[in-house]
């Protein structure tokens, strides 16, 4: 399998944030029928602020996804800037710029489709909803309201109530006719890593999207997470999480769970912890009898991601855990050619 070679495979990436990134930027050496379906909930940031003031959907993740299927590095590099003073300071170029476009189109999706031009984007980006929404998540006696919250807060329930609503109030939110068309007609669709109910839940909870993925004949595959989160999901093993992702979407869909097996170092495991962040638990009894197949590989990157771009979130002079996009992009192919 080479990765400058490109398949007929039609891949559909279902997330958002660096989850969707990483898979994306690995999965476009592989095939040239790629689309990305990002969730529409985020409200924090220079985005949360656009929504505010301008009525804009959420250009964010949106953003992400298109600079990661672009061809452009020095329009990447543009969509990330972050101005750090004056009236724009907080402001990242291409939230404005998508902002501008769904104003001076009138329609968020139309807005998408001519930036995708600009940034000569190899696939497509679709929101999976086109309504103006808030995630809202009951924990027991709590309502946490706004994914910036939900992203954070704690939420000790194991099974919290995961609603979305449409900010208006009026009617319920429905899945994007274009998003639905994708699932339907895709190889392969991928539920990307992420925060659970911050990220993949605003996704996997839109009315709709749950019968669409169960009656997808698309192979379904989710890439598990690689820690935890003290605050809301410690503990968690992998048959956890693809469990609770099939309860927040309504309906058993996954084929395939891909976790991985390669350690990250005692120094970055330490680091780590101090925070307690500690990896996600491999119960390979549970997932033997699991619904879907289960495959362990080595998906972890190299500890220290090189680049000269602090704003690419692949680029930074950070050491994290991070999947490694080629590993996850060629275990995905192994099982398109299985």
């Amino acid at each position: 399998m080479n990765a400058n070679s490109t398949f007929g495979a039609k891949i559909v990436v279902i997330g958002g944030g660096t989850g969707s990134f990483v898979l994306l930027t690995g999965l476009k050496n592989y095939t040239h029928d790629l689309t990305a379906l990002v969730s529409m909930a985020d409200d924090g940031g220079s985005t949360g602020i656009l929504r505010d003031e301008y009525g804009a959907l959420p250009p964010g993740d949106v953003r992400q996804c298109l600079v990661a299927l672009s061809s452009s590095p020095r329009v990447r590099e543009l969509f990330n800037y972050r101005f750090d003073q004056g009236s724009f300071g907080g402001h990242v170029f291409g939230n404005l710029f998508l902002t501008a476009l769904q104003n001076m189109t009138g329609n968020f999706a139309a807005a998408v489709e001519l930036a995708e031009q600009v940034l000569r984007v190899e696939g497509k980006v679709l929101p999976v909803t086109l309504d103006d929404i808030q995630l809202v998540v009951r924990d027991g006696k709590r309502t946490i309201i706004g994914e910036k919250h939900v992203s954070y807060e704690e939420i000790s329930s194991r099974e919290p109530v995961i609603q979305i609503k449409k900010k208006s109030g009026l009617g319920g939110a429905k899945i994007n006719p274009a998003a639905e068309k994708a699932i339907m007609t895709a190889d392969i669709v991928v539920i990307a890593p992420g925060n659970l109910y911050g990220s993949l839940a605003p996704a996997l909870a839109i009315p709709g999207m749950g019968d669409t993925l169960a009656k997808s004949r698309a192979r379904k595959i989710y890439i598990s997470n690689l820690v935890n989160k003290p605050n809301q999901t410690r503990e968690y093993t992998v048959s956890d999480y693809a469990s609770e992702l099939e309860r927040i979407a309504g309906k058993p869909f996954l084929d395939y769970v891909i976790y991985n097996i390669r350690e990250p170092s005692s120094e970055l495991l330490d680091k780590y912890a101090a925070d307690g962040e500690l990896p996600v638990i491999i119960n390979r009894e549970q997932l033997h009898q699991a619904h879907y197949k289960t495959i362990g590989a080595k998906l972890l990157a190299g500890e220290i991601w090189q680049g000269t771009n602090s704003r690419d979130p692949l680029a930074a002079h950070r050491t994290l855990i991070r999947h490694d996009p080629d590993a996850v992009a060629r275990a995905i192919m192994k099982i398109y050619f299985s």
